[in-house]
């Protein structure tokens, strides 16, 4: 048995359903994260988790340039400055809706973050 935090267990399967989505090359990793779920009431957060997809789409989308090209090559660092905040701002969004999921839930584990 695999021990994830609720928390983290929903963003890797939102992230492995996406990577599906777009390669289609990781059915064995999204089988995996759907059967650690297999205990939990997914129908009562659809609708999160359709959000929490889509961040991560918009990540992805963000960042899959930089992916397949050397940045420094094909963008300047205005733009890749303006992606990397873009893409710390997104995440912001992520961290609350997945707290919002754990606590829908009701699970004790929560994502914290502090700066300063």
């Amino acid at each position: 048995m695999y021990k994830f935090p609720l928390i983290e267990l929903l963003d890797r399967y939102c992230i492995a359903t996406l990577k599906f989505e777009k390669l289609g090359n990781n059915q064995a990793e999204l089988e995996f994260y759907t059967t650690q779920l297999k205990d939990f009431d997914m129908d009562s957060i659809t609708a999160e988790l359709l959000e929490l997809t889509d961040i991560h789409r918009r990540i992805w989308n963000l960042e899959d340039d930089f992916k397949k090209y050397t940045v420094e090559l094909k963008y300047s660092l205005e733009e890749v400055g303006r992606r990397a905040i873009e893409v710390r701002n997104i995440n912001s969004e992520r961290y609350l809706l997945k707290n919002k999921i754990v606590e829908k839930l009701n699970d004790p584990i929560k994502e914290i973050k502090q700066y300063g």
